[in-house]
C-alpha cells in the first residue's frame, strides 16, 4: 500500500509547531465581550438573594445573568448521541449550587479587568446545607443532592435520586455463587482507582457571535460539535437550525471535551446582548469546574480451578459521579463491558454497580472511560490469583484469554474477529526480560528492582449506536475535498482519514483538502470519543472513496467511449487497459462540472458497525524501589499493542506513548483531592502532580498486527486502550519488589514506606 501503513507526517503539524493562529482564542473578534463566571464557595447551598446593583453600575459591564434570567429547562452536558443516556439534571444557572465552583452568575464586560471587578461587587446570600462528600456514604445520606422534581431521563438508567443514585447497572450470566463454590481457589479484594484531571494543554474555551442572518455561531474547543449544537438548542430553547458550531484545532481533550463547558454561557451572552462573546476557563477553573475521571470502589471476587482456568468473576462497583450525572451510566457500564470479556473461559459472571451523586465537581468522560478503573481491579486480582496458584502471571493469562472465533458470556453470541493478544504477551515478556527479572532482584544497598504486568481491552466505537458520515468530492481543478465531522484533537485523524482516501483513490495525499468539524458543512459525526474515529469514521471514508472511485471510472469510460471494465486508474488520470487513451482528473472535472456533464462527482457514505472489535495491550513495567524511603522509579515500560492494521505507525506510537504517560500518572502521582468542606485542594499544577519526562522513564512500544475483518484495511482503535495497563502493571511490580499491595491509587512513596513497616 502506498499511503496506508506508512508514517506520514500530520498534515497540520507544521502549522501547529510554528504557532499559526488555529485555535479558538486565535479566531475570536477583538471586540468580543469577556465572559466570567461567579462560582459557589459552598459545596451545597441554596441562593437566598443576589444583589447585582453595585456590579451593574460599573462602566463597561454589559450584562449580568442569574438563575432568574435563564430558561428553566434541564439538560445534560454529556456529549452523547441522542437520546443521551445521561440524566437531564442541570440548568444553565440554578438556585441550588451543588459543588464548590458551581455557577452562580454570568458576567459579561468589555474587558477582563472590568468583569473581574464586577464579580467582586456581587453580593450573594446563601442557605448552606450539609454536603455529601464521601461517595461511600452517599446512598441513603440525609442530604439529597438533587431534590428537584423536574429531573428526567430519556430511558431507564436505574436512577433513584432520593437515595443519591444517579444510575444503576446489573448484568449476570450463570450462577456466580454456585460456580464459586466449585472453584479450587477464590480470591477477592477491594480497589480504589482515584479521580484524575485531564490536564490538557488548551483549557476550555468558546467564542460566539451572530452572523448576518442572526444565526448563533459558536466556535468551540470541543470533541463533539454536533452534540454541542444539540445541547445549546435544548438549554437555550432555540431551534438547532439557528445554531452553527465550528471546531478549530484543539489543544488536547482526553475525553474532557466530550462534555460541554463554557459554550452555553458565551452563547447566552451573545443572545442577550447581540454582541460577540468569549469565555476562557483559566487553569484553576479547568481543574475545579469541569470534570474528572470517576473515582470508584471496586470489590472483585475471582474463582479458578487448580489449573488456573478462571471460572467465575464477580464485580461490585460504586462510582462517584459528583454533582451532575454526565456520563454516569455509560462509564459505569463500560467498567464491566471492557473487563468481563477479557477472560472467556468463565462459566458465570456478575456485575453490579451504582453511580452516586456527591457534592463535588462532576466526573465525566476520560480516556479509558471505565475500562481503566475496571482493568486496575481485574488485573490486580488476576495477579493475586497467579501468586496463590504459584503460576507465572503471563501463563495464567495465556490460558484464559479469548481466541479468534470464540465468544464470551456477556457477548450476545458475537464472535471475536481478530486478536494477537497472545503474541503481545509473549513479545512483551521478551522485551522486558521477564524470565530473567521476575519477580525481583537486588541491585544495591536498599534498592530492589522488580517487574509486573497486566493486559487490557477496549472497544472500537459503540456497536449499533455510533455512526459516521463522510463525503469526498472531485473538485473543478482535479483536486479532492474530504468532508468529515470527525474531530481531530491532536490525534492526527485528519491525516489518517486522508491516508485512507488516498489509498482507495490511488492519489497523493497532497491533493486532498480536509474540511472537518463544522456543523453547517460537515457530514454528521458524533465526534471523537469511544475510540471510534479510525474504525467508524475510517470505514465511512473508505466507502465514500470507493463510491467516488466507481463514479470516476464510469464517467471516464463514457467520455473515452469504452466500457467501465476497460479502464483503470493511472496516477492522476484514468486510462484504458490497452493504454491507448487517457483522461486526466482535471479534464474529467472540467467536463463533468463545467462542461457537458452537469454532474460533480461525489462519493458519500454513512457507516455504523454492529460490532465493536476490541484492541488489546500487554503492558510490562520494571520499577526500582528504595526500601529506606519507599520511592518508586519507573525504569522501563513495555507495551505491545494489537490495534489491527496500523494505519500510521508514527501517529499510533505517539498515541500509545501519551496514553501510557497518563496511566503512569494515575499509578504513581495524580489525584484530585478535596478538603473537609468540599473545596478542591489540587486546583493548580503546584498541588496536582503530573509525570514529567523524567518520571515516565523509558517507554517502548511495539505492535503485533492482527487483521480485523470489519475494520478499514483491517484496523481497530488505539486511542483509549493504551492508558489502561500502567496502574495494575506498576502496582504488581511494586508488590513483587517489596511485598506492598497498595489498592488505593496513586501509589505514593508514603504509602509504600508505611506498607513496608506493617
Amino acid at each position: 500500500m502506498k499511503s496506508v501503513g506508512h508514517s506520514i507526517r500530520k498534515i497540520d503539524g507544521m502549522a501547529i509547531a510554528t504557532g499559526k493562529p488555529v485555535y479558538t482564542e486565535d479566531l475570536a473578534m477583538d471586540n468580543a465581550l469577556v465572559v466570567k463566571i461567579l462560582r459557589s464557595p459552598h459545596a451545597y447551598a441554596k441562593i437566598r438573594s443576589i444583589d447585582l446593583s453595585k456590579a451593574e453600575s460599573l462602566e463597561g459591564v454589559e450584562c449580568i445573568l442569574t438563575y432568574k434570567d435563564v430558561p428553566n429547562v434541564r439538560f445534560t452536558l454529556a456529549g452523547q448521541s441522542y437520546p443521551e443516556p445521561s440524566p437531564y439534571d442541570r440548568l444553565i444557572l440554578d438556585q441550588i449550587v451543588r459543588y464548590v465552583g458551581d455557577e452562580v452568575a454570568i458576567i459579561a464586560a468589555v474587558d477582563e479587568k472590568t468583569a473581574q471587578l464586577a464579580m467582586k461587587r456581587i453580593k450573594v446570600e446563601y442557605e448552606v446545607m450539609e454536603p455529601v462528600l464521601d461517595f461511600e456514604q452517599a446512598i441513603g445520606h440525609s442530604s439529597i443532592v438533587h431534590p428537584e422534581e423536574d429531573l428526567s431521563c430519556n430511558f431507564e438508567i436505574g436512577l433513584n435520586k432520593e437515595k443519591n443514585i444517579a444510575s444503576s447497572y446489573h448484568e449476570e450470566v450463570g450462577d456466580v455463587e454456585e460456580e464459586l463454590k466449585r472453584c479450587a481457589v477464590v480470591v477477592e479484594d477491594v480497589y480504589y482507582p482515584q479521580a484524575q484531571a485531564h490536564t490538557m494543554m488548551e483549557t476550555y474555551r468558546a467564542f460566539s457571535y451572530l452572523d448576518h442572518t442572526g444565526r448563533l455561531i459558536v466556535v468551540s474547543s470541543t470533541q463533539v460539535p454536533f452534540h454541542i449544537r444539540r445541547q445549546l438548542a435544548r438549554a437555550l430553547q432555540i431551534p438547532a437550525s439557528k445554531i452553527r458550531v465550528i471546531k478549530p484545532r484543539i489543544g488536547g481533550g482526553f475525553g474532557g471535551k466530550q462534555t460541554g463547558a463554557g459554550d452555553v454561557f458565551a452563547a447566552l451572552v451573545t443572545l442577550k446582548t447581540g454582541k460577540p462573546a468569549l469565555i476562557i476557563y483559566d487553569r484553576k477553573e479547568t481543574f475545579t469546574c469541569t470534570t474528572s475521571r470517576h473515582a470508584m470502589r471496586l470489590r472483585v471476587k475471582l474463582g479458578a480451578d487448580q489449573d488456573g482456568i478462571i471460572r467465575a468473576i464477580d464485580m461490585q462497583v460504586l462510582s462517584d459521579t459528583g454533582a451532575y450525572g454526565e456520563h454516569a451510566p455509560t462509564v459505569l457500564g463500560c467498567v464491566g463491558h471492557y473487563t468481563l470479556p477479557l477472560y472467556n473461559k468463565t462459566r458465570a459472571v456478575r456485575f453490579d454497580g451504582h453511580a452516586v451523586y456527591t457534592n463535588k465537581m462532576p466526573a465525566g468522560a476520560f480516556r479509558g472511560y471505565g475500562a481503566t478503573q475496571g482493568t486496575f481491579a481485574l488485573e490486580s486480582i488476576v495477579n493475586k490469583l497467579a501468586e496463590r496458584l504459584k503460576l507465572d502471571p503471563t501463563e495464567i493469562r495465556l490460558k484464559n484469554i479469548s481466541k479468534v472465533g470464540e465468544t464470551f458470556l456477556t457477548g450476545q453470541g458475537v464472535m471475536l474477529g481478530s486478536t494477537s493478544l497472545d503474541q503481545c504477551i509473549v513479545r512483551g515478556k521478551e522485551l522486558i526480560g521477564w524470565d530473567e527479572k521476575f519477580p525481583r532482584r537486588e541491585v544495591g544497598p536498599n534498592k530492589v528492582r522488580a517487574v509486573g504486568m497486566a493486559i487490557t481491552m477496549q472497544g472500537s466505537g459503540i456497536a449499533n449506536i455510533g455512526t459516521a458520515s463522510a463525503e469526498i468530492r472531485l473538485n473543478d481543478d482535479g483536486n479532492f475535498t474530504l468532508l468529515t465531522g470527525a474531530t481531530d484533537m491532536g490525534t492526527g485523524c485528519d491525516t489518517i482519514l486522508s491516508q485512507m482516501a488516498a489509498e482507495i483513490l490511488e492519489i497523493p495525499m497532497e491533493i486532498i483538502i480536509v474540511n472537518a468539524g463544522d456543523t453547517d458543512t460537515s457530514p454528521y459525526d458524533p465526534g471523537s470519543y469511544a475510540s471510534s474515529t479510525t474504525y467508524v469514521a475510517g470505514t465511512a471514508v473508505v466507502k465514500a472513496a470507493e463510491e467516488l472511485k466507481s463514479k470516476i471510472l464510469a464517467q471516464s469510460a463514457a467520455f473515452l467511449g469504452v466500457s467501465r471494465e476497460d479502464v483503470e486508474l493511472n496516477g492522476l488520470a484514468v486510462r484504458t487497459l490497452s493504454g491507448d487513451q487517457e483522461i486526466s482528473f482535471a479534464k474529467l472535472a472540467e467536463l463533468t462540472i463545467l462542461g457537458t456533464g452537469k454532474l460533480q462527482l461525489v462519493g458519500y457514505a454513512t457507516h455504523g458497525s454492529e460490532v465493536s472489535p476490541p484492541p488489546y495491550v500487554a503492558g510490562f513495567a520494571e520499577v526500582e524501589v528504595d526500601r529506606e524511603t519507599g520511592k518508586v522509579d519507573l525504569i522501563d515500560y513495555v507495551a505491545v499493542i494489537d490495534c489491527g492494521t496500523v494505519i500510521n505507525p508514527n501517529l499510533a506510537r505517539i498515541q500509545a506513548e501519551g496514553g501510557i504517560a497518563q496511566g503512569i500518572g494515575m499509578a504513581l502521582y495524580e489525584q484530585v483531592r478535596y478538603d473537609e468542606l468540599g473545596k478542591m485542594a489540587t486546583n493548580t499544577f503546584m498541588q496536582y502532580k503530573i509525570p514529567t519526562r523524567k518520571d515516565v522513564g523509558k517507554v517502548r512500544i511495539e505492535f503485533e498486527v492482527s487483521y480485523e475483518p470489519t475494520g478499514p484495511f483491517g484496523a481497530k482503535s488505539i486511542g483509549e486502550v493504551v492508558a489502561n495497563t500502567p496502574p495494575p502493571a506498576i502496582s504488581h511490580a511494586i508488590y513483587n519488589a517489596v511485598g506492598v499491595r497498595e489498592n488505593h491509587l496513586p501509589i505514593t512513596p508514603e504509602k509504600v514506606f508505611l506498607g513496608m513497616q506493617k
